[in-house]
This record gives C-alpha cells, sequence and structure tokens, in this order.
C-alpha cells in the first residue's frame, strides 16, 4: 500500500527536513504541504491523505483545533502530532482531538517514520520523551482547583477568536476571518474574559502560549 502524507508546519525548514527524510522511504508520498491549520483543514479534501503530519503551534487555526475538524469529517485520517511541548496538556489535548501519535520535534527524525508506520497498523504511538514527560507533568504539577484549562472552559468559536486575539489580529479582521459582525466577536471576547477571568490582552495571550492556543513562534 502507497500511504499519502500530508505536512502540516508553518515552518519551511522543518518542512523540508521531514520531506527529505520520507523521500527516502518506499511506500510512502507526500501528497501535500500546509502552513496553517486552515489550509489544512481545506487541503484535505483535495488530496486525501492517510496520514497528515502535524504541527500543534500553527497560525489561524493551531493543530489541535485541526485535528478535531479533520477528524470530525474523516476519521480515518491518522495524525501524526508535532510538539515542542512533552507534557500531559498538550498531549492529552491532541489525542482527544484524535491524533494517532505524538513525538517531539526535537526527535522527529529519529522516530517519524516509525510512527507513521505504527498508526497505519492501527495502534497509537508516543515517543519515550512524550511519555515520561507526561509523568512528570503529573508528579510535579498536578491539577489545581480553581484552573481553567482551554479546551474545557472554552466553545470551540471562543478558541478561534482567543487565538486570533493573542495573535494581534484587530475585531474586523477576526469578523472577516470568521465571517461575523464586529458585534459577534466583540461579544465573543467578552465571554472568554469573563469565563477566564482574564481582563487584558497581555494576560490572555500568555494564557493562549501556556494552553497550546498558539504559540511565541508564531
Amino acid at each position: 500500500m502507497n500511504i499519502r502524507i500530508l505536512i502540516a508546519d508553518d515552518h519551511k525548514l522543518m518542512r523540508d527536513g521531514l520531506r527529505a527524510l520520507i523521500e527516502k522511504e518506499q511506500g510512502l508520498t507526500i501528497v501535500g504541504e500546509t502552513e496553517t491549520g486552515k489550509e489544512t483543514v481545506a487541503l484535505v479534501q483535495k488530496v486525501s491523505p492517510h496520514v497528515i503530519i502535524m504541527d500543534i503551534s500553527m497560525p489561524d487555526l493551531n493543530g489541535i483545533e485541526a485535528a478535531r475538524k479533520i477528524i470530525k469529517k474523516s476519521p480515518r485520517i491518522k495524525i501524526v502530532a508535532l510538539s515542542g511541548y512533552p507534557d500531559r496538556h498538550f498531549v492529552t489535548e491532541m489525542l482527544k482531538a484524535g491524533a494517532s501519535a505524538y513525538i517531539l520535534k526535537q526527535t522527529a527524525y529519529e522516530e517519524l517514520i516509525r510512527a507513521i508506520r505504527e498508526v497505519m497498523n492501527g495502534k497509537t504511538y508516543l515517543s519515550p520523551a512524550v511519555t515520561q514527560g507526561v509523568v512528570d507533568s503529573f508528579v510535579r504539577a498536578p491539577k489545581k482547583p480553581g484552573d481553567n484549562p482551554a479546551f474545557a472552559t472554552l466553545t470551540e468559536r471562543e478558541r478561534e477568536v482567543l487565538q486570533y486575539l493573542a495573535e494581534g489580529k484587530s475585531t474586523k479582521e477576526m469578523a472577516d476571518e470568521l465571517s461575523v459582525s464586529i458585534k459577534t466577536v466583540e461579544t465573543h471576547r467578552h465571554n472568554i474574559m469573563d469565563k477566564l477571568n482574564i481582563h487584558s490582552v497581555a494576560a490572555l495571550t500568555k494564557y493562549a502560549i501556556r494552553e497550546g492556543i498558539t504559540s511565541l513562534d508564531i
């Protein structure tokens, strides 16, 4: 079987490295590359990949939200998550979104091919570094009463608005991107601040980075 692969990562150097690695393997074919979550969701319907190598931190729509949308429409697609974050929060949310594998970017070249083969055989793959990170996170940073995790507290649309807000988009730009009115965006922003009890853009940005909604390097 020829495995069709889509690479979704906003860093060209990373995409180039992954492409070079994959093209050396028999039976693996790259059918597309994307830089944002929205581009990935749109391209999936055109190129019909078996596997998506998905960066978590992407502009416009992060990898967790993109994975959720893709799996909802195409549950047979396998998603291999790429991330720089080994802690349980990111791993858990990505797996809940439908990913079949989670590997760290710093070990991607060593583990990627194995992860692809594993998920195509119906298995879940977590790199050893990720597994250790999850254990460490449970031991060292147990959940505290009053925590407000974004993926449990906010709606899907509110998370999209939060990402745009953290990435510096204006209210009008957000309204245009989401095809809603400016008043609707303002309502979402008010609801976000109210639910999180966070009332400044700077604090919301820090929260969005911590929760994996966006990242510093976008």
